[in-house]
């Protein structure tokens, strides 16, 4: 699901020159353009042979916003989209997963959902908790035991920028003294880009709209904020011209930098396999989430709020640091170090759990995980941040009242 370009050596992400170099190179060693040729009608060409087909027809947009199509999302023009209610068949031995969402598009409360809530959970699909129902949700595990709610603000496909965004929205309509920021790790990637459909592709589940973003020079260590490239419904019917599509995009940088990785496979060069592989954009991307971290930060000081970070990785992150101890984030787990922010590293609860099993490591990953965390991973994830947060608490929660 997840591209990536090759590293060169740092400096500002991959400029649209370079990637015009890495374009020219690998089709030129293809045969498809001679000396001399590499124009900017020939870039153009190459953009919009990219964007064709992950263009929206007319009925498309119609029956999203009809709520007819797409049934995991519903329009935002600030967010992009947010859930609505489905019923998929996605979860453990092929069971149907409910999701159902209240008056504040949360996910639905069962423990405990009388009373007040004094804790806002925000991310992405860990933190939504896709795959499993609604009374499954690691929240859910986290309320039972607590004897308090627990509020789930979580998106799939949010980055961490999307996920601050709501968390900013959602904390005037109904606050919350303690947030938990679930950072998944392709989260840091998804920063970086305005439209899914570069990420995600094409499929009839999600229109895979575009999204809020970020952009970020390691260079001059610029950060700069990009609002949702279609902020109105009109707008969205754009996403089916492909003139239109390529004016608002052809300086994507996580488009360019997928036409870059192309190049390079096409010109038979060494690409990086995953946007994980790829030192160059993690560096990027790592820079754009430290810098939401700050904001996040900026914002709890100022409205007298106290923020968990927790940070969630998938089953091959997993494996791989169960395996060789290898980790793509480390400048940013140094970055939440050194500021001294509260926080939970679920890859090395895993790594400590991992060490009572026998099992092989594959065989440890399949206990948790179906894709995202299955009830037993959501019981896993609840109880390794527990402690964390009973501690932050004040006053206890009626589980560790005196």
């Amino acid at each position: 699901m997840s591209n990536s370009k090759r590293h060169n050596g740092g400096g500002s992400l991959l400029s649209r020159r370079t990637a015009l170099t890495h374009t020219f190179t690998g089709l030129g060693a293809l045969g498809l353009i001679g000396p001399g040729q590499a124009s900017e009608s020939a870039d153009e060409r190459r953009v919009r042979e990219f964007l064709k087909p992950l263009l929206l027809t007319r009925a498309d947009v119609d029956d999203w916003l009809a709520g007819k199509e797409f049934p995991f999302c519903k329009y935002d023009p600030e967010l992009g989209y947010l859930h609505i209610d489905r019923d998929f068949k996605e979860g453990v031995g092929g069971a149907i997963c409910q999701y159902r969402y209240d008056r504040l598009d949360a996910r639905r409360m069962k423990a405990h959902a009388e009373k007040p809530c004094r804790i806002n959970t925000y991310g992405n699909s860990f933190t939504s908790c896709e795959q499993v129902s609604d009374g499954e949700t690691w929240q859910e595990v986290l309320a039972a035991h607590l004897c308090e709610p627990v509020r789930n603000y979580g998106i799939g496909g949010y980055s961490v920028y999307q996920a601050y965004l709501r968390m900013r929205r959602e904390e005037q309509r109904a606050p919350a003294r303690y947030i938990v920021l679930n950072i998944f790790d392709d989260d840091h990637y998804r920063n970086l880009h305005g439209w899914q459909r570069f990420k995600f592709g094409v499929n009839r589940k999600s229109p895979n709209p575009t999204v809020p973003h970020v952009r970020v020079n390691l260079d001059k260590k610029e950060f700069r904020e990009v609002a949702n490239p279609c902020p109105t419904r009109e707008s969205i019917y754009e996403l089916g011209d492909l003139d239109a599509v390529y004016r608002k995009f052809k300086d994507d940088v996580y488009l360019q930098n997928r036409l870059a990785r192309a190049a390079g496979r096409q010109g038979r060069k060494r690409a990086p396999a995953s946007d994980f592989d790829d030192r160059e954009l993690t560096r990027h991307a790592l820079l754009a989430s430290r810098e939401i971290v700050k904001k996040v930060r900026e914002f709890a000081a100022g409205h007298q709020r106290t923020v968990l970070y927790v940070l969630s990785y998938n089953q091959q992150t997993v494996r791989r640091f169960l395996k060789d101890g290898e980790r793509f984030d480390r400048e940013f787990v140094d970055f939440i170090q050194r500021e001294r922010l509260p926080y939970v590293d679920l890859l090395q609860a895993h790594a400590a759990d991992h060490g009572k099993f026998r099992g092989s490591i594959d065989e440890y990953v399949a206990r948790y995980f179906i894709g995202h965390y299955n009830p037993l991973g959501n019981f896993f994830c609840a109880f390794a941040m527990k402690d964390k947060l009973v501690s932050m608490l004040n006053p206890k929660p009626p589980a560790y009242a005196k």
